[in-house]
């Protein structure tokens, strides 16, 4: 009989699954404990928007061995019901008396011993999404079971995507790509900033994105101030250049890449920027390969700007991708992780054009055993002028 599931085959979940329960037997952690929506999306396929409301906590058990179990909501219980979880346990919510810690007290005291460890995300890029005092009393209640951090061990097996995840990532890329070449039809001269941000969102859309969780941007003489302010009324202007950055959602997964435009004829700085980012983009994708640190790639992509005339910018220089629009690692000199196979990441070189202007360039990649595979469409080479 097939069993039940949301976004991809039961057996792409239990593979999850069996692997964090390897890491977990390696920490000496008898259950893991889920809160967010990003390790709750991933364990059990349960996608939702009803996320944007804070007003009640979500939670997914992962034993040492077995299925997990939800203990959850009653007005989440259908939809997960048709995940593949047949564990579904419900409280009515929101109750401020016991907003469901007793039934997950009783869940985790089935599967952790008295003297047993409960994993928790509680490392960087992580959050417990439940009130704190609600957290409080759960420790109280299960001691003398302990709360350990689980951060690595969720973080090692989330880092690497399996095919399924790389196809909906490249599936989401293709559709960005696609908003981003109706760029053209609406950005202009005597446009607002605003006007040109909503349009995208809605060309995403409109090519089959889920929603659009994310843009920012900027326009300016030679680059902009900052790569994550939202829109305002500015008027686009002869010689601006506009960089839209994008994170659309298809089936849960994100893309995260920019473009760079001028509206009418580009500055010689501007075109040299540009140039000098793709350059860097293009050379660090040839050299990527598996067993490189995150900090090796921060410094290929400073030295290829240097090289070509650059002044490399400050920050990271790309990062994870995949259920949330930012995952691990990033791509600054402190931080030496290991990248593997599998992979899906953003090169995302930057550079200062003159005092208070950047110009940024960013793409999605995997990385295979034998190097980089592309998969938001290719920048062009020259920096595209809009209305000459």
């Amino acid at each position: 009989m097939t069993e039940r599931s949301l976004i991809f085959p039961t057996q792409e979940y239990r593979d999850r699954v069996a692997r964090l329960q390897a890491g977990m037997g390696a920490q000496g952690l008898a259950a893991l404990l889920l809160t967010t929506p990003d390790d709750i999306f991933y364990t059990t396929g349960f996608l939702t928007r009803f996320w944007e409301s804070p007003t009640r906590p979500w939670f997914v058990v992962v034993p040492l061995t077995g299925d997990p179990v939800a203990a959850i909501p009653s007005i989440g219980a259908e939809l997960m019901g048709r995940t593949w979880l047949h564990d579904i346990r419900t409280w009515d919510a929101p109750d401020p008396r016991d907003d469901g810690i007793s039934l997950l007290v009783e869940t985790l005291a089935e599967s952790v011993p008295p003297h047993g460890r409960i994993g928790l995300p509680m490392g960087p890029e992580t959050y417990l999404r439940m009130p704190q005092a609600g957290f409080e009393a759960l420790r109280a209640r299960l001691a003398p079971r302990r709360f350990v951090d689980a951060t690595a061990c969720i973080r090692h097996v989330r880092e690497v995507k399996s095919d399924a995840e790389i196809t909906k990532i490249r599936e989401v890329c293709t559709i960005a790509g696609h908003a981003f070449d109706r760029v053209p039809d609406f950005a202009a001269k005597g446009r607002l900033l605003a006007e040109t941000f909503r349009d995208l969102q809605i060309a995403a859309l409109a090519e089959g994105a889920d929603w659009v969780s994310y843009v920012a941007g900027g326009a300016g003489l030679d680059g902009y101030g900052d790569v994550i302010s939202p829109a305002g009324p500015q008027v686009l202007k002869r010689g601006d250049v506009l960089m839209l950055d994008m994170g659309a959602v298809k089936d849960g997964y994100f893309c995260d890449f920019d473009r760079n435009f001028v509206i009418g004829v580009a500055s010689d700085t501007a075109r040299r920027a540009h140039s000098a980012l793709w350059r860097a983009t293009e050379e660090t994708l040839d050299a990527l390969r598996p067993g490189l640190r995150a900090s090796d790639v921060h410094k290929m992509l400073c030295d290829s700007l240097q090289k070509h005339g650059a002044v490399p910018s400050g920050g990271r220089l790309g990062h994870g991708l995949g259920i949330a629009l930012t995952e691990w690692p990033s791509f600054t000199p402190l931080d030496d992780t290991v990248l593997r196979a599998g992979m899906v990441l953003t090169l995302e070189p930057g550079c200062i054009t003159r005092d208070g202007r950047i110009m940024v360039h960013e793409e999605n990649i995997v990385l295979r055993a034998d190097g980089a595979e592309m998969l938001s469409p290719r920048a062009p080479e020259d920096l595209p002028e809009i209305g000459t």
